[in-house]
């Protein structure tokens, strides 16, 4: 058995098993959001925290990582009862398609495994459901648990996306209300670019410069020099 497992949250910066082949990438027609609780990761029974998960949402794109594992029976395994024990608060496997292209219409890889939860209150206990961003940061920016506390994990979320060059408007939206919560300063803005060669005007805005004479003196001493 082989399999490829598609990563959106955590996963795209820690992995935390051993994998042959990592490919960047993203899935469609779904959505992140803040809807799952954590209770023993970043959050406690008492007082969880919100974990990131999917949510169908037709013509949306959610980039991460997709990561091969093969080579045996017992590494793959291992791998996959890893992954379970770490994935405990998503109750669905659901396979999809992974797309690499940005304007393919055809994926990369078929039949790829991503961890995800059923929206439903009722039949899914971790199952929070959305909330006011306010709310969502306030409790993001408190919830702490065995592995770290909750807002580190978004705070990372938002980089590795950066990383990757594929930013998520929703997750910086959310982290900087948590940093509002916390009185600290909002994440930099992105440089903005240098412009090529083929980009700069040809024509020039700025006045001439009006050289004048050098005098008699200064001139004689340049000449002789």
């Amino acid at each position: 058995m082989v399999f490829w497992i598609f990563g959106y949250g955590s996963l795209v910066w820690n992995p935390g098993f051993e994998y042959d082949e990592k490919l960047i990438g993203y899935i469609k027609d779904y959505r992140r959001v803040f809807d799952l609780a954590c209770i023993d990761h970043r959050g406690t029974p008492e007082k969880p925290a919100r974990t990131c998960t999917l949510e169908e949402s037709k013509g949306a794109v959610c980039w991460g990582a997709a990561y091969c594992v093969r080579g045996g029976p017992e590494k793959e395994k291992a791998a996959m009862e890893y992954l379970e024990r770490r994935e405990c608060e998503y109750d669905r496997r659901t396979l999809v398609e992974f797309f690499t292209d940005e304007d393919s219409l055809h994926p990369a890889l078929t039949g790829v495994i991503v961890f995800t939860s059923t929206p439903d209150k009722v039949n899914n206990k971790y199952y929070l459901g959305p909330a006011p961003l306010e709310e969502m940061a306030r409790q993001i920016a408190t919830a702490s648990g065995p592995c770290g506390n909750n807002r580190e994990y978004i705070f990372k979320m938002e980089k590795a996306l950066h990383d990757i060059s594929h930013e998520d408007d929703y997750i910086i939206e959310l982290a900087n209300e948590v940093r509002k919560v916390l009185g600290i300063a909002e994440s930099v803005p992105k440089e903005k670019k240098l412009l090529s060669p083929s980009q700069i005007p040809l024509k020039s805005h700025i006045s001439p410069v009006k050289l004048h004479p050098l005098p008699e003196a200064i001139a004689a001493v340049v000449a002789d020099s």
